[in-house]
């Protein structure tokens, strides 16, 4: 076994994202390998294993319990996708135990149901062996139907179900139990080889869904004659109960390792929330340090990016509560700030240079925390010149190229990725030409998943229109369209009311009064300068912890592929065939 090198980086792989899980299949991979457990020549031969497994199938089969197979071609030559320990040996699935099914009985027959016997059926294959199902069936239902009720210790396997993409269920019944018409369950002719057979179908998971399953349906499903007349690895019986009593002591260490993983990730999430917590009510003298600080540490209480998240949302909400820098008394109050921006607008609409807007009129109810005292809460109409959407009937305009068309998966939070950008020939003084956009302007995606979604177009796209899933908002004054972004990202500037009003009414969407009256804070442009300033170099530190975080990450999924890659190949390289 070269499993050793992987033992002694456990530590450094331990918090891969999924490492644990690994783990359970590296396990299982070694299982029906014949690697987890040394071979003892002692043990009875494989050979004189399926010798008494035979003579107890031809006994059933001569007392008519089950049904004289069909004649099958030999195994030599076939390929598989291991191979086997001298002492093992390949046999069909069908030579191990009789594979059957079930059904439903009648939904009409109410006497057919709520009795005492177990019924299973996909739902109910979730654990190792199982006592109990969601439903059961009456002793009358299994007599006057096709059902079979099986014996303790058979293995009951999902074989129609969308599961079946990227797991094969099976668990072991240990009361007598029927199945439904999506399940197969395997009867092992010879009693004590269940939980090995279990443990050697979940190793060869991956093989089986590539190999046994139906795919191109809407539900996958079992090949079931295939499935049936599939060689499977089979070792000596003493063997597969040592092999047995190994998985469970590795099993229950992995229960150990994930309990302790998931202990040490609280934990961490604890320490993480509590720095973060700190800059919530800052002073502003030692905020920079103390923010240096949640950075500094950040990485060693997580794995995981998801904690810069966190961080990213707090240093927004500090900044549009004006707890980001300090006020200065010098500065132009917003008041003064907010009566400019209402004369311009006055004027350019007398002046018909932008359409006349409707009123917006905020919440009073919202932004109700005291702001800074040279601050004032307002809608966002009040500073905007247009707030709109996009026209329908843009498809039969799509083209090749010309003008861009800007859609809703063009805009992730707070940014506008163009790479898949669509394109438009639209005709001449066509109704769609009011939503032409401009640098400077704000989407927000008003429909559909990304709902809610901002962006800043922060340079000059030529010429490009929005698609009607998208909400065009220009401000007044090009100046505030950095901070405007910013209140639409954090929760405390008007996001949360943004989302509270697109999920409100059931199936998610604005229409442009949310977003004409939605609640922000204004600062002074002066003020707004420097907030933005102080947020771009604090994004820029969780930019470079979050890559930090992201790299360790890959590192040890990488480290812990080479290890158990290293662990699983074959000792010679050879192709993987059947011995005569």
């Amino acid at each position: 076994m070269k499993t050793e090198r992987l033992l002694a980086h456990y530590e450094h792989i331990a918090d891969a994202p999924d490492a644990i899980a690994r783990l359970r299949r590296f396990v299982l991979n070694l299982a029906v390998r014949g690697k987890l457990v040394p071979q003892d020549p002692n043990d009875e031969p494989t050979s004189e294993l399926l010798k008494r497994i035979g003579r107890e199938k031809a006994r059933l089969v001569e007392a008519g319990e089950i049904r004289r197979p069909k004649a099958f071609e030999p195994i030599r030559g076939r390929k598989f996708p291991i191979e086997l320990p001298n002492n093992w040996a390949w046999a069909r699935l069908c030579e191990i135990g009789n594979l059957s099914g079930g059904m439903t009985p009648s939904m009409d027959r109410s006497d057919f149901w709520d009795g005492n016997i177990v019924w299973l059926s996909p739902k109910d294959i979730k654990s190792d062996e199982l006592t109990e199902s969601e439903l059961k069936i009456s002793a009358l239902g299994l007599a006057e139907t096709r059902l079979e009720l099986y014996r303790p210790g058979c293995l009951f396997m999902v074989a129609r179900s969308g599961i079946l993409k990227r797991t094969f269920p099976v668990s072991i019944n240990r009361v007598p139990a029927a199945a439904n018409q999506d399940m197969k369950v395997l009867v092992p002719f010879l009693d004590g080889q269940e939980r090995f057979l279990q443990i050697m179908f979940r190793g060869l998971t991956d093989f089986l869904l590539r190999e046994l399953v139906k795919t191109g349906t809407t539900v996958q499903s079992l090949k079931y004659a295939e499935f049936e007349q599939q060689p499977f690895p089979v070792p000596p019986l003493a063997e597969q109960h040592r092999i047995v009593a190994k998985v469970d002591e590795l099993m229950a260490l992995c229960d150990r390792l994930e309990a302790a993983r998931a202990n040490r990730e609280a934990t961490r999430d604890r320490l993480a929330a509590a720095s973060v917590a700190r800059l919530n009510a800052p002073d502003l003298e030692t905020f920079h340090g103390e923010a240096r600080f949640a950075l500094d540490v950040l990485p060693t209480l997580t794995t995981r990016p998801d904690h810069i998240k966190a961080l990213r949302q707090t240093i927004l909400n500090l900044a549009v509560r004006g707890k980001l820098v300090r006020q200065d008394a010098c500065d132009e109050p917003a008041s003064e700030l907010l009566k400019r921006i209402g004369r311009e607008k006055a004027r350019l609409v007398k002046a018909g240079e932008i359409p006349r807007q409707k009123e917006a009129v905020r919440d009073p109810a919202r932004l109700k925390e005291e702001l800074p005292a040279n601050w004032l809460p307002i809608a966002l109409g009040e500073v905007c010149n247009l707030v709109t959407s996009g026209s329908r009937g843009w498809a039969e305009f799509y083209s090749t190229s010309g003008a861009g068309f800007i859609r809703a998966q063009n805009l992730r939070f707070g940014t506008l990725q163009l790479d898949d950008l669509a394109f438009v020939n639209p005709p001449s003084n066509s109704e769609g030409s009011r939503t032409q956009v401009a640098k400077g302007d704000l989407l927000i995606v008003i429909t559909g998943a990304g709902v809610t979604n901002p962006a800043l177009l922060d340079h000059d796209p030529g010429e490009a229109y929005v698609s009607q899933h998208v909400g065009l908002v220009r401000p007044s004054d090009k100046n505030l369209s950095v901070w405007l972004l910013l209140c639409l990202m954090a929760e405390a500037g008007g996001r949360a009311e943004l989302v509270e009003r697109a999920y409100g009414a059931g199936k998610p969407g604005l229409n442009l009064d949310n977003i004409r009256s939605l609640s922000i804070p204004l600062p002074p442009f002066a003020e707004q300068r420097r907030i933005v300033a102080k947020v771009d170099a604090l994004m820029a530190l969780c930019d470079r912890l979050e890559a930090s975080l992201t790299a360790t990450a890959t590192t040890r999924r990488r480290l812990l592929d080479a290890l158990l890659a290293e662990a699983l190949e074959p000792a010679d390289g050879r192709e993987l065939e059947a011995a005569e």
